[in-house]
């Protein structure tokens, strides 16, 4: 993959970061993107270094379409290309339906929905130019599962589904493969917000009948299956991880 560039959003820690260094060991160099988390990014950018692989750190809210394209110009000025698009940036306010305001849900919506939308135009354009490449997203089984204070975050995950599956349409004759990995309940900086955490964590215990909670390596490992050779004709899918929790629901 010597030359190849992989811009993962949301990858200065989490699940983001665990696909951003095993991309840099797979030989990728590699856009960190993170909105808040500076020295978090930065402590990435040195491990991928460390690999040999060149990291280049950007700051940008992709909720918001001018940053997005911002971001896409630092990256043509550092690498001059893109081949892969990692979509994982996520946010969200947890509350019920019916305590949701309406910057809530612009928010939520914003972040996890629109970006992958601008993102991927920004990412098709220069993926293009180099004979295609590949967009992976990351969702969560709130998006066709009912979760507790999940309704903005899980609507917001549906239509990202959605997205992929049109974007996957539209694509295909760049020679561009777009699909999602969706996500049982992963220990993660992300989960310590849900205030019903710990429940979460002990039904996925309890419950999954691969006999162990989903861990993030098993969420990179499928992201890095759709980015591969052998992944050639799944498109417009979203590949579920989650032990086969979801079956029992």
């Amino acid at each position: 993959m010597s030359g190849k560039v992989a811009v993962v959003t949301g990858s200065s820690r989490g699940i983001g970061k665990a696909i951003a260094l095993r991309l840099a060991k797979e030989g990728y160099d590699i856009v960190i993107n993170y909105a808040r988390s500076k020295t978090a990014a930065e402590e990435t950018a040195r491990e991928i270094e460390a690999l040999g692989r060149k990291a280049l750190v950007v700051k940008a809210n992709v909720g918001d379409v001018e940053k997005i394209r911002a971001m896409f110009a630092q990256v043509d000025e550092a690498f001059g290309r893109v081949d892969v698009l990692v979509n994982n940036a996520a946010s969200g306010v947890l509350r019920p339906a019916m305590e949701l305001e309406e910057t809530h849900w612009n928010w939520t919506m914003n972040i996890n929905s629109k970006a992958l939308l601008f993102c991927a135009q920004e990412a098709a354009k220069r993926m293009e130019q180099v004979g295609g490449g590949k967009i992976v997203s990351i969702s969560s089984l709130g998006s066709i599962r009912y979760l507790e204070n999940y309704t903005a975050v899980g609507v917001s995950k549906a239509a990202l589904e959605a997205l992929t599956r049109y974007l996957a349409v539209e694509l295909a004759p760049k020679n561009i493969a777009v699909n999602a990995v969706s996500g049982g309940a992963v220990d993660t900086d992300a989960l310590k917000h849900f205030p019903n955490r710990d429940e979460l964590l002990a039904d996925a215990a309890a419950n999954t009948p691969a006999g162990r909670p989903v861990k993030p390596e098993d969420l990179v490992n499928a992201v890095m299956f759709l980015l591969s050779d052998a992944a050639e004709m799944i498109r417009g899918q979203t590949i579920i991880v989650d032990g086969g929790r979801s079956l029992l629901l």
